[in-house]
């Protein structure tokens, strides 16, 4: 029976790359975590075992370091893109570099005890604090003649305490859930965007900083400001809020776990809750998904 080697890729995971930047006495960090995968004329390496073709992942580890340093990080997209169009355009056997990247942000830590009034005073220029969960995800596909960038971000955790309702679904035989009519909604956001961005002669390269921060403010916007029927309702109005506001973005594909937060029953204390106190379930929750997209574009976001 024949056999056929199918797609393969190869590559180093998760590299963990901090770039300081030394501006005098206020340092900036870039806290990178990044992982690369090639493919491209790489039969014989699994085939016979030739390694001719094979850039060892150590180097590109190695590549990783270097770029930080020679090149500065000013977003991850940036980084990422340089990678990949330098692991297909200058290793030859390589036809397609995949750079994903998490973003860890850390905060400068303020404190009273710092002197002068000017702006930005009450910082300590070297002292920083890593924020909660959140965590800003980048991913970049270069195979030589087109670009294809997926920004994104997950662990960015929110909630509305009212202005959320949920009935009206089927019921079975099987089903306990009573309806609501103020409930608290909360999710932990995990969203990926494609840009229209390919890369080709004459196209401004985007403000990737400022556009990533602008579909983040549209997205706790639209969260906040949607009156919510059901989790469903609240997605599809991130989703087409960030289209309408961020031209450069295609397509959407958000993930939002139900954090679910039940009534306590308090008469066996004999107390009434009056929709104060919850149990914040840890699971099983309900998880809810989706893409947004432009009409007459195709969406490549992968749905699972």
């Amino acid at each position: 029976m024949a056999h056929v080697l199918g797609q393969n890729q190869y590559g180093k995971a998760e590299t963990r790359v901090v770039r300081i930047t030394r501006g005098g006495a206020r340092h900036e960090v870039k806290d990178l975590s990044v992982s690369v995968a090639l493919s491209g004329d790489l039969d014989d390496v699994h085939l016979t075992g030739d390694n001719a073709n094979c850039l060892p992942t150590d180097t590109a580890k190695n590549t990783c370091y270097a770029f930080a340093k020679q090149y500065g990080i000013a977003s991850a997209e940036e980084y990422g893109t340089r990678l990949a169009r330098h692991f297909v355009d200058d290793v030859e056997p390589i036809h397609r570099a995949r750079i994903r990247i998490e973003e860890y942000f850390w905060d400068r830590i303020r404190t009273p005890r710092a002197q002068g009034r000017f702006i930005g005073s009450e910082e300590v220029g070297h002292s920083f604090v890593r924020r909660g969960s959140e965590v800003r995800t980048a991913e970049v596909v270069w195979d030589g003649s087109a670009l294809q960038v997926v920004s994104g971000l997950h662990g960015l955790v929110v909630m509305n305490s009212t202005d959320s309702e949920f009935w009206g679904y089927i019921k079975d035989r099987y089903t306990t859930l009573k309806e609501a009519y103020d409930r608290v909604l909360a999710t932990e956001v995990t969203a990926r965007w494609r840009h229209s961005f390919t890369g080709a002669p004459g196209q401004e390269e985007p403000d990737w900083d400022g556009c990533w921060a602008e579909v983040r403010r549209h997205l706790l916007e639209a969260f906040a400001e949607t009156y919510s029927y059901s989790l469903q309702q609240t997605l599809h109005a991130m989703g087409i809020r960030v289209l309408d506001h961020v031209p450069g973005v295609d397509e959407i594909r958000l993930q939002l776990p139900n954090k679910h937060h039940f009534a306590v029953d308090m008469e066996p204390y004999g107390l009434r809750n009056e929709n104060e106190v919850f149990f914040a379930a840890d699971r099983p929750y309900g998880l809810i998904e989706g893409t947004v997209h432009r009409e007459g574009t195709v969406p490549v976001i992968p749905v699972d």
